[in-house]
């Protein structure tokens, strides 16, 4: 279970009791909104309130600064919908005036998860939830969710701001402002008047340590005391040694993973079912029989017969870990590029799995052959023959390994090439050193890095498969990222989750090179 942080939007005021009212967050609307935890939409009926009373309302999220307590809540068609009482402290005015003012203009709900389900457009949906606690926060994310009244109390209010100290020790005076009386029945609070304040370079002790202390308060909780600081420290950057990076350039050099899949493009595609960990796909086993009889001869009796072929759903996970501080101190270019090389990984995985599955169900071709332009063609040839005679489709892809293209595109015709389209007319198809995509006989040829021979060697057996695409299927869901987790040691925990299913209909409808 995960503690979920959903900001609300925009308020409006009115000045008539110390409350707040509002929409603290929309159910079965399909809203999406952007948490902590990713994008989440509720359902209908799904957040708990066990004790309104107990609820409390914090600033930004940060328990150490509670400013009000929720009095009364109800569910409507659209959403919850709450009051809360703010405090009389110093805190509670403060965020009173703030949110009048418009400079906080958000409210956040902090909610257990019980349970919750992905979405085919790839957020999540949360179908139990209990309320932790809300908050006035500053940005919002659910537009539609709004505070309806901010009021403050039918008296006069008067307020003391003291002024933060300049770098000579500057006194400013308190000033307080007392309101006009008036009479009751039409009685507006006075809000609060505050002192202009003088800001100034405040002396601060700028080392690494406090920079990154403090850089994790703000972006983290949204302390607005580090905010400051923060930008205090930024001033004194050109100066203070230690702190101007090291340029880097923006290139990424990557030569361990890609997004290819070239066995699964040689093979057909389905969209798997939603529920469920397996499937099933009818397979006809026995087909009517129709013969020549003759008159007032007997006529053979047949039907129509099925079985099914079930097909199971596998899991395909990645967990990348990093730190709060390398999230915090790095560019956003970061994040993006980490979820790049988890769907790369999730590429290569998923690609060797249905590798290796078609090479065990599929058949090895009856002719050894040499690895030579001759024994190329009788290859293709006799394994061509056989998938069609398998399979009663046509064999229309040819999936070879690194070494064996490399072969193919050494075959020469009396020093003239075959197979590099240099040579038009002597072409037997076309393939070139800049491409994984070529043609060979008159099959489409994908190179596959994953491919390997027998024993690991790149020119054996199973270096080389004919495939019929019809023959083999992968369904595959939407992949997404599911949950993001942040331990107790500041490190934090990113899945990456999928899952997939190959579907063998007919095993023989690949046919594999057997070498010499």
């Amino acid at each position: 279970m995960e503690t979920l942080y959903i900001e609300a939007s925009s308020i409006e005021c009115s000045e008539d009791r110390r409350e707040i009212s509002g929409k603290i967050v929309p159910l079965g609307t399909g809203e999406v909104g952007q948490t902590n935890l990713g994008a989440y939409t509720f359902e209908s009926g799904s957040i708990e309130i066990e004790d309104p009373s107990k609820i409390k309302l914090f600033s930004q999220h940060d328990m150490k600064k509670p400013i009000g307590r929720m009095t009364t809540s109800e569910i409507k068609d659209d959403g919850i919908y709450a009051t809360f009482k703010l405090s009389r402290s110093t805190a509670g005015t403060d965020a009173l005036v703030m949110a009048s003012e418009g400079l906080v203009s958000g409210l956040s709900i902090g909610a257990e998860i019980i349970s919750s389900k992905p979405s085919r457009d790839g957020h999540t949906v949360v179908t139990a939830a209990k309320l932790k606690e809300v908050s006035l926060v500053t940005e919002p994310a659910f537009k539609s969710a709004q505070v309806l009244e901010i009021a403050a109390e039918e008296a006069s209010a008067e307020a003391v701001e003291e002024p933060l100290p300049t770098e000579s020790e500057t006194v400013v005076e308190d000033t307080t402002v007392e309101a006009t009386p008036v009479e009751a029945a039409a009685v507006e609070a006075a809000r609060p008047t505050v002192q202009a304040m003088v800001y100034t370079t405040p002396r601060i002790e700028v080392t690494k340590r406090n920079y990154l202390e403090n850089t994790l308060k703000a972006n983290l909780f949204g302390d607005d005391d580090s905010r400051q600081w923060l930008r205090a420290a930024d001033n004194d950057q050109t100066t203070g040694a230690g702190f101007i990076p090291t340029p880097q350039s923006t290139q990424l050099l990557n030569f361990l993973s890609s997004a290819d899949r070239p066995f699964i493009d040689s093979i057909s595609r389905g969209t798997m079912p939603e529920f469920g960990k397996t499937f099933e796909l009818p397979k006809i086993t026995e087909v009517p029989l129709v013969d020549q009889i003759d008159e007032n001869g007997a006529v053979t009796e047949s039907q129509l017969e099925a079985s099914y072929i079930t097909v199971t759903k596998k899991s395909f996970k990645g967990r990348a870990i990093t730190t709060l501080e390398l999230l915090t101190n790095s560019t956003p270019a970061f994040l993006d590029e980490l979820l790049v090389q988890m769907e790369y990984a999730y590429a290569k995985d998923t690609e060797e799995f249905v590798t290796t599955a078609v090479q065990g169900a599929g058949t090895l071709n009856a002719t050894a052959q040499a690895n030579s332009a001759t024994g190329l063609l009788s290859y293709v040839s006799s394994a061509a023959a056989a998938v069609y005679s398998a399979s009663l489709g046509f064999a229309r892809n040819m999936i070879v390994t690194p070494e064996q293209w490399a072969n193919i595109m050494s075959y020469a015709d009396n020093g003239r090439p075959i197979y590099i389209a240099a040579n038009p007319q002597n072409a037997g198809g076309a393939l070139t050193p800049t491409s994984l995509r070529g043609n060979v006989a008159g099959l489409d040829l994908r190179v596959s890095r994953y491919m390997k021979g027998s024993g690991g060697v790149g020119t054996a057996d199973y270096s080389m498969a004919v495939v019929n695409p019809d023959a083999y299927t992968w369904y595959e869901g939407a992949r997404q990222q599911l949950r993001t987790n942040i331990n107790s040691d500041g490190t934090v925990d990113i899945l990456l989750f999928g899952q997939g299913a190959l579907a063998t209909k007919l095993a023989a409808g690949a046919n594999w090179f057997n070498l010499t």
